[in-house]
């Protein structure tokens, strides 16, 4: 099989692409972040409906949002009053997915030190995705409540493009569904208008090479395992 320089390069972005856990403070470029959302938006959609909404929080607008989504997570009781708009995992958990769950689980924290019965250390671990991982950039994504499933699958395209075109930039991500339990916080920090749900939110910056948890990489099945090949 004959490779090209181009063919290379797509493949190196897509598969070096992980999910980033810890990120250096080092800013990303305006100009950067813009160009990574123009390539992204060439994401197919039917009939170019184009359903994708993106807020791009830098500076004091990302700590504002972090500071009131962690005040609320820190309580309990506050915390249990936010609940997702929609289900992004399975109201019922089967082999083989729940093992591919845990084990992804246990592998973050057994790098991380995090034994089973350290509970306070594993809601810590968890609580860093309202700070984007310290990410300089986080992103939160929003679509029009009149959409419906077809244009979920059309948003992500458009997040998996956001993620390449990152790579191809040297930078890295972290797509964050955790975000959508906070929903109402977001709203308000943002000013989101009632037809907007929140789809998820997403960190962009430089991997801090000196984490532990960047060291983690996930198993993929072979595609014989779940592709079926018909002459």
């Amino acid at each position: 099989m004959i490779t090209s320089p181009q063919q290379e390069a797509v493949d190196a972005a897509i598969t070096s692409r992980r999910s980033i856990r810890a990120f250096l403070d080092t800013p990303v470029e305006r100009a950067d972040i813009e160009r990574i959302l123009e390539v992204a938006a060439r994401a197919p959609s039917g009939t170019n409906t184009q359903p994708w909404k993106v807020y791009v929080l830098t500076g004091q607008a990302r700590t504002a949002l972090s500071a009131a989504i962690l005040a609320v997570n820190a309580d309990p009781q506050q915390a249990q009053a936010h609940t997702e708009e929609y289900a992004y995992y399975p109201r019922e958990w089967v082999s083989p997915f729940v093992d591919r769950r845990r084990k992804v689980g246990w592998d973050l924290y057994a790098l991380l030190g995090l034994t089973r019965d350290n509970k306070a250390g594993m809601a810590a671990q968890h609580a860093r995705n309202y700070q984007f991982f310290d990410a300089p950039v986080g992103l939160i994504f929003t679509i029009d409540r009149v959409m419906e499933q077809g244009s979920w699958l059309d948003y992500g395209m458009f997040l998996q493009n956001i993620m390449v075109a990152a790579r191809g930039r040297g930078l890295d991500t972290c797509p964050q569904a955790a975000f959508t339990q906070y929903h109402r916080v977001i709203a308000q920090q943002l000013a989101l208008p009632d037809n907007e749900m929140v789809v998820c939110g997403m960190a962009l910056g430089w991997a801090d090479p000196e984490r532990i948890e960047n060291s983690l990489v996930t198993e993929r099945e072979a595609p014989h395992s779940f592709a079926r090949f018909v002459e």
